[in-house]
C-alpha cells in the first residue's frame, strides 16, 4: 500500500515564539500563495484522485471557502498544510490524502520519475542500519515466537532478513507478529511475509490494486517459493493499534479474513489506498491516492473503518493478551485436539507456568491501567 513516509513539518507549534531558529521551520504566506496552492489541489485531485466524485465535492468545498474568505486567517505555510489536511481528510474520510509544507524549495519531479541508482543504494544503507525494521525477533517463554516489525521494507532490501527471522522462529509453537507501530510500506513485502504463513499451493490471490486513471489492475498473490521455512499449522496472532497503517493493515486484514491469524489490540488507522506525491508549489506538495485496494477475500477494504480486532483490548495490553491466548490454545489442543498429548512434558510444564505468570502480569497491568485512568479528571 502506498503511503507517505514524509513526516509532518511540525512548524505550526514553533513559529510565533520569537525564536529566529524556530522561524526557520516555517514561512509566512500571502493571499496569492494560498490561492495558488488551493487551485493546484483542486486541479490535481480532479486529474489524479482515484475517487472522482469525492474530488468534485472537495473542489466545490474549496471554492465555497475561498468565496467566503475562509482562509484569510491562515498566515503560515505549516498552518495552511495542517488546515488543508484536516479539511481534506474530513471531507473524504481518506487518511492518505495529505498536504505537506517544506521550508526548502521543492524540486520539480514527476511522480513516476525513477529513483536514481545512487538513491536506492542510500536507502538500502539507511534501512540496513535499522535492520530493515525487523526490530525484534525472539522466543518468548512457553515457546511462543515474537516478531516486532516497524515497516514493510521492499523484498529486494529485506528479503534475506525475513528469511532469517522465519528460520529463527521455525521451531516455536505459536507466533505473535507485532504491528502496533508499523506505518506500512511495500505491498510486495506484505505478499512475501504472508506467503510464509500459507502453503505454497494453491497460490492465494490476496489483493487487487486498481488504478482507474490508467485503466490498470495490479494483482498481489502469495509466492510458491520462499527462502526460509514456512510457518504452517501453528497459531498466529497479530497485534494492531491506532498507529498500524496502510500495508500493515493489509497484512492483518488479509490474514484475518483468510482465517489464518487472530487479531488482537485496537482498531487500526484505516488507510487502504495507494498513491503518489504531487508538487503543488515551491513549498507545498500533497499525497493523493491514485489507486483503490480491494481485498479478494471480502471484495472490500479497510479505508476509513480500519481493521477490527478479534480481541479488542488496549494496545498496551495486547502482547500479554496474545501470549495468554496462545498458551491456552496450545494447552487446550494438547488435551482436546486431534493429537492429544503431543506436547513434551517439559514444554507442557513451561506452558502451564507461563500461563499462570502471564495471567498475574495481565491482571496487574489491567489494574494499573484502571488506576491511571481514574486519576484523569
Amino acid at each position: 500500500m502506498g503511503s507517505s513516509n514524509t513526516a509532518d513539518n511540525g512548524a505550526d507549534d514553533r513559529t510565533n515564539d520569537g525564536n529566529n531558529e524556530s522561524a526557520a521551520y516555517d514561512l509566512p504566506i500571502d493571499a496569492d500563495t494560498r490561492t495558488t496552492v488551493l487551485d493546484a489541489i483542486a486541479q490535481k485531485l480532479e486529474a489524479e484522485y482515484a475517487f472522482p466524485e469525492v474530488a468534485q465535492e472537495i473542489k466545490s468545498d474549496i471554492q465555497n471557502r475561498i468565496e467566503a474568505d475562509g482562509y484569510q486567517d491562515v498566515k503560515s505555510g505549516a498552518q495552511l498544510a495542517a488546515t488543508l489536511t484536516a479539511q481534506l481528510q474530513t471531507l473524504s474520510s481518506d487518511l492518505h490524502l495529505k498536504v505537506h509544507f517544506s521550508p526548502a524549495v521543492l524540486p520539480h519531479l514527476e511522480p513516476q520519475t525513477e529513483i536514481p541508482p545512487e538513491e536506492l543504494v542510500l536507502q538500502q544503507q539507511q534501512g540496513a542500519l535499522r535492520n530493515f525494521d525487523f526490530n525484534r525477533v525472539e522466543r518468548l517463554r512457553g515457546n511462543v515466537g515474537y516478531l516486532e516489525l516497524f515497516s514493510f521494507e521492499p523484498p529486494e532490501f529485506a528479503g534475506a532478513i525475513a528469511a532469517a527471522s522465519m528460520q529463527f522462529l521455525a521451531n516455536t509453537s505459536a507466533l505473535i507478529i507485532d504491528l502496533r507501530h508499523n506505518r506500512g510500506g511495500s505491498a510486495s513485502m506484505v505478499a512475501l511475509l504472508t506467503s510464509y504463513l500459507l502453503p505454497p499451493y494453491p497460490a492465494v490471490h490476496l489483493t487487487d490494486l486498481n488504478w482507474p486513471n490508467q485503466n490498470r489492475t495490479q494483482q498481489s498473490w502469495t509466492l510458491p517459493y520462499v527462502e526460509g521455512p514456512r510457518y504452517l499449522d501453528k497459531p498466529v496472532y497479530i497485534l494492531i493499534g491506532p498507529e498500524t497503517f496502510s500495508a500493515a493493515e493489509e497484512f492483518a486484514y488479509n490474514l484475518k479474513h483468510l482465517n489464518r491469524a487472530v487479531i488482537v489490540g485496537e482498531t487500526t488507522a484505516g488507510g487502504a489506498n495507494p498513491g503518489a506525491g504531487f508538487r503543488l508549489h515551491d513549498h507545498f506538495w500533497m499525497f493523493i491516492p491514485t489507486g483503490q485496494a480491494i481485498s479478494i477475500a471480502t471484495g472490500e477494504n479497510w479505508e476509513g473503518s480500519g481493521v477490527l480486532p478479534d480481541f479488542k483490548v488496549p494496545a498496551e495490553l495486547s502482547l500479554k493478551t496474545a501470549q495468554l491466548l496462545a498458551y491456552r490454545k496450545l494447552l487446550r489442543d494438547d488435551t482436546e485436539g486431534d493429537t492429544p498429548g503431543f506436547l513434551p512434558g517439559s514444554l507442557k510444564r513451561e506452558l502451564e507456568e507461563s500461563l499462570t505468570k502471564t495471567e498475574d502480569e495481565l491482571n496487574r497491568m489491567q489494574q494499573d491501567l484502571i488506576s491511571n485512568l481514574s486519576k484523569i479528571r
